[in-house]
């Protein structure tokens, strides 16, 4: 039975390691929705909590965190940093700590 689009990225954000991050747009295209960047915010902002995702870990597409709030930004980086991120000027190296699954096809179908 194939996973739903949702399954699927929850199941790509549950495993991302500690000390790496994956994009929005990222998770997505792995999720089979390659447009679906958006959805990926709605799981975050609405099923981190109930399925214990790892939200820090996902950031934009520039290496930035995607919080306006001042309070949440410092949060989000200080947890990222807790994990061995490091932030150059408020952004991410994506090519230093950005995570790229390799996974069978099956294990998110």
């Amino acid at each position: 039975m194939l996973k739903s689009f949702t399954e699927r990225a929850i199941t790509i954000i549950k495993d991302i390691p500690p000390g790496k991050v994956m994009t929005y747009g990222q998770i997505a295209g792995c999720a089979g929705s390659p447009r679906g960047a958006r959805q990926v915010v709605r799981i975050l902002h609405s099923m981190s909590r109930k399925h214990h995702l790892p939200w820090h870990r996902v950031i934009s597409s520039k290496g930035k965190i995607g919080f306006q709030d001042e309070d949440q930004f410092h949060f989000q980086k200080k947890l990222l940093e807790g994990e061995g991120v490091v932030f150059v000027e408020n952004r991410i190296e994506l090519k230093d700590f950005q995570y790229s699954p390799v996974f069978p096809a099956e294990e998110y179908e």
